[in-house]
Protein backbone atom coordinates (compact mmCIF):
# COMPACT_ATOMS: atom_id res chain seq x y z
CA UNK A 1 0.00 0.00 0.00
CA UNK A 2 2.51 2.33 1.17
CA UNK A 3 4.67 1.90 -2.83
CA UNK A 4 1.31 3.30 -4.63
CA UNK A 5 1.32 6.57 -2.46
CA UNK A 6 5.14 6.66 -3.27
CA UNK A 7 4.30 6.34 -7.04
CA UNK A 8 1.16 8.67 -7.57
CA UNK A 9 3.61 11.71 -6.97
CA UNK A 10 6.59 10.37 -10.10
CA UNK A 11 3.01 9.65 -12.18
CA UNK A 12 1.52 12.98 -11.80
CA UNK A 13 5.22 14.15 -12.83
CA UNK A 14 5.39 12.41 -15.87
CA UNK A 15 1.97 12.92 -17.06
CA UNK A 16 2.92 17.05 -16.25
CA UNK A 17 6.06 16.24 -18.66
CA UNK A 18 4.08 15.75 -21.66
CA UNK A 19 4.57 18.89 -23.97
CA UNK A 20 7.55 20.24 -22.67
CA UNK A 21 9.32 21.04 -25.52
CA UNK A 22 7.71 24.12 -26.55
CA UNK A 23 8.52 27.53 -25.47
CA UNK A 24 6.17 29.92 -23.82
CA UNK A 25 5.67 32.97 -25.65
CA UNK A 26 2.73 34.93 -23.43
CA UNK A 27 -0.52 34.82 -21.76
CA UNK A 28 -3.87 36.63 -21.33
CA UNK A 29 -6.11 36.51 -18.56
CA UNK A 30 -9.44 35.74 -18.69
CA UNK A 31 -10.83 35.69 -15.45
CA UNK A 32 -9.50 36.92 -12.04
CA UNK A 33 -8.98 34.07 -8.92
CA UNK A 34 -8.78 35.17 -5.72
CA UNK A 35 -6.47 32.60 -4.46
CA UNK A 36 -4.28 30.86 -7.24
CA UNK A 37 -3.86 32.09 -10.59
CA UNK A 38 -6.13 33.42 -13.01
CA UNK A 39 -7.99 31.64 -15.75
CA UNK A 40 -6.14 32.67 -18.91
CA UNK A 41 -5.24 31.86 -22.81
CA UNK A 42 -1.44 30.88 -22.58
CA UNK A 43 0.30 31.01 -26.58
CA UNK A 44 2.95 28.03 -26.46
CA UNK A 45 5.50 27.53 -29.88
CA UNK A 46 7.52 24.60 -31.18
CA UNK A 47 9.27 23.33 -33.55
CA UNK A 48 7.66 20.26 -35.71
CA UNK A 49 10.22 16.99 -35.14
CA UNK A 50 9.77 15.66 -38.93
CA UNK A 51 9.49 19.10 -40.47
CA UNK A 52 12.73 21.11 -40.31
CA UNK A 53 11.94 24.59 -40.86
CA UNK A 54 8.27 24.50 -39.63
CA UNK A 55 7.00 25.94 -36.68
CA UNK A 56 3.52 25.67 -34.94
CA UNK A 57 2.45 28.48 -32.37
CA UNK A 58 -0.64 26.99 -30.07
CA UNK A 59 -3.07 28.88 -27.96
CA UNK A 60 -5.42 27.25 -25.42
CA UNK A 61 -7.78 27.99 -22.36
CA UNK A 62 -6.06 27.29 -19.20
CA UNK A 63 -8.22 26.94 -15.71
CA UNK A 64 -6.40 28.37 -12.75
CA UNK A 65 -7.52 28.81 -9.13
CA UNK A 66 -6.36 26.68 -5.92
CA UNK A 67 -7.72 23.81 -8.57
CA UNK A 68 -5.02 24.06 -10.84
CA UNK A 69 -2.83 24.37 -7.60
CA UNK A 70 -3.58 20.99 -6.70
CA UNK A 71 -3.15 19.85 -10.33
CA UNK A 72 -7.51 18.81 -9.92
CA UNK A 73 -8.47 21.50 -12.63
CA UNK A 74 -9.90 20.41 -16.12
CA UNK A 75 -9.46 22.94 -18.96
CA UNK A 76 -11.43 23.42 -21.49
CA UNK A 77 -11.53 22.47 -25.10
CA UNK A 78 -10.78 25.52 -26.58
CA UNK A 79 -7.53 25.64 -28.68
CA UNK A 80 -6.30 27.37 -31.71
CA UNK A 81 -2.99 26.59 -33.97
CA UNK A 82 -1.32 28.35 -36.59
CA UNK A 83 2.39 26.24 -37.78
CA UNK A 84 4.40 28.60 -40.47
CA UNK A 85 7.80 28.62 -42.41
CA UNK A 86 10.83 29.83 -39.27
CA UNK A 87 13.57 29.04 -41.40
CA UNK A 88 14.87 29.85 -45.32
CA UNK A 89 13.87 26.13 -46.82
CA UNK A 90 11.71 23.57 -45.12
CA UNK A 91 13.32 20.24 -44.90
CA UNK A 92 11.58 16.73 -44.72
CA UNK A 93 11.89 12.76 -45.70
CA UNK A 94 8.73 12.26 -47.69
CA UNK A 95 7.97 8.83 -46.35
CA UNK A 96 8.33 10.13 -42.45
CA UNK A 97 6.03 12.33 -43.23
CA UNK A 98 3.08 10.08 -45.13
CA UNK A 99 1.48 9.06 -41.91
CA UNK A 100 -0.28 11.42 -39.74
CA UNK A 101 1.33 11.80 -36.48
CA UNK A 102 1.00 13.39 -32.94
CA UNK A 103 3.75 15.87 -32.87
CA UNK A 104 2.47 17.88 -29.18
CA UNK A 105 0.18 16.64 -26.41
CA UNK A 106 -0.75 18.29 -22.80
CA UNK A 107 -2.57 17.15 -20.42
CA UNK A 108 -6.07 19.19 -20.21
CA UNK A 109 -6.94 17.14 -16.82
CA UNK A 110 -5.14 15.25 -14.25
CA UNK A 111 -5.08 12.02 -16.33
CA UNK A 112 -8.29 12.02 -18.49
CA UNK A 113 -8.30 14.62 -20.60
CA UNK A 114 -5.67 15.59 -23.27
CA UNK A 115 -5.44 18.32 -25.52
CA UNK A 116 -3.25 17.10 -28.81
CA UNK A 117 -1.85 18.11 -32.39
CA UNK A 118 -2.30 15.82 -35.09
CA UNK A 119 0.16 16.27 -38.16
CA UNK A 120 -1.12 15.19 -41.57
CA UNK A 121 0.77 15.58 -44.76
CA UNK A 122 -0.98 15.25 -48.15
CA UNK A 123 1.77 14.68 -50.81
CA UNK A 124 -0.44 15.81 -54.12
CA UNK A 125 -0.33 19.52 -53.02
CA UNK A 126 2.68 18.41 -50.38
CA UNK A 127 1.15 20.44 -48.07
CA UNK A 128 1.03 19.64 -43.91
CA UNK A 129 -2.29 20.26 -42.28
CA UNK A 130 -2.23 20.54 -38.12
CA UNK A 131 -4.89 19.66 -36.57
CA UNK A 132 -5.81 20.57 -32.53
CA UNK A 133 -8.28 18.98 -30.67
CA UNK A 134 -8.91 17.65 -27.73
CA UNK A 135 -9.94 13.93 -25.71
CA UNK A 136 -11.30 12.71 -23.13
CA UNK A 137 -11.39 9.13 -21.68
CA UNK A 138 -15.32 9.02 -21.89
CA UNK A 139 -16.19 11.75 -24.31
CA UNK A 140 -14.03 14.13 -26.58
CA UNK A 141 -15.04 17.07 -27.87
CA UNK A 142 -15.81 18.04 -31.31
CA UNK A 143 -14.06 21.62 -30.80
CA UNK A 144 -10.90 21.57 -33.29
CA UNK A 145 -8.73 23.80 -35.19
CA UNK A 146 -6.66 23.61 -38.43
CA UNK A 147 -3.34 25.04 -39.77
CA UNK A 148 -2.19 24.45 -43.11
CA UNK A 149 1.50 25.00 -44.49
CA UNK A 150 2.29 24.72 -48.27
CA UNK A 151 5.47 24.18 -49.78
CA UNK A 152 4.43 26.78 -52.68
CA UNK A 153 3.79 29.37 -50.20
CA UNK A 154 7.44 30.36 -50.81
CA UNK A 155 9.03 33.42 -51.67
CA UNK A 156 8.34 34.04 -55.74
CA UNK A 157 12.21 34.44 -56.48
CA UNK A 158 12.32 30.25 -56.00
CA UNK A 159 11.10 28.65 -59.19
CA UNK A 160 8.31 26.13 -58.35
CA UNK A 161 9.97 22.49 -58.81
CA UNK A 162 13.62 22.34 -59.89
CA UNK A 163 15.14 19.67 -60.82
CA UNK A 164 17.54 17.91 -58.11
CA UNK A 165 20.10 15.51 -56.79
CA UNK A 166 18.83 12.22 -56.75
CA UNK A 167 16.85 11.24 -53.87
CA UNK A 168 15.70 14.78 -53.24
CA UNK A 169 13.20 17.15 -55.01
CA UNK A 170 13.01 21.01 -54.40
CA UNK A 171 8.95 22.11 -54.63
CA UNK A 172 9.06 26.00 -53.46
CA UNK A 173 10.38 26.52 -50.48
CA UNK A 174 10.49 22.78 -49.37
CA UNK A 175 13.42 20.51 -49.96
CA UNK A 176 12.20 16.61 -49.69
CA UNK A 177 13.85 13.25 -49.59
CA UNK A 178 11.83 10.85 -51.24
CA UNK A 179 12.38 7.06 -52.29
CA UNK A 180 14.60 6.27 -54.93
Amino acid sequence: MKMKWMTLPLLTLLLSACGKNTDSIGEASTVFNLLGKNDRIEIEAFDDPDVHGVSCFLSYAKKGGLRETVNLEEDASDASVSCVQTAPLVTFDERVVAKPRQVFKRNASFAFKSLQIMRYYDAKRKAFAYMVYSDKIIQGSPKNSLSAFSCYSAPATQPAVTASEPGRQTFGGCVIETAQ
